[in-house]
């Protein structure tokens, strides 16, 4: 189960991505905050930017512990129906579907074969 959790995150992240490639804009954000979700071991930056009609627009990345520091400029896309669901343009960033796509798939095909092999 947890395999298929993965791997659909990571094709959802990866339609995003590809969508954010197509027909997203491009805009400089910077780190403006650091939350610590309690139990968590790692800081989510706060990234904002400015949309094409000036609005500010904050985000979170998906992913944590990116060791990006308040004040760091960081490549943004977004899609201008939906402001926040942008995501960062850096190599680390855009690995991250792929990462979820192939642990998924690794989960899943191993418990798989496992069932095929304890029948």
């Amino acid at each position: 189960m947890a395999g298929l959790v993965s791997l659909r995150a990571g094709a959802r992240e990866a339609r995003l991505q590809m969508r954010l490639s197509r027909y997203g804009l491009h805009a400089e954000g910077v780190v403006v905050d650091q939350e610590h979700e309690p139990g968590d071991d790692y800081s989510k930056p706060v990234i904002e930017f400015t949309d094409r009609q000036g609005r500010p627009v904050r985000f979170r990345p998906a992913t944590t512990g990116t060791g990006l520091a308040l004040g760091t400029h960081v490549p943004v896309a977004y899609l201008p129906e939906r402001p926040k669901s942008a995501r960062v343009l850096t190599r680390k960033y855009r690995l991250y579907p792929i990462v979820g796509l192939f642990f998924g798939a690794m989960l899943w095909l191993g418990v798989a074969a496992g069932c095929v092999l304890t029948r």
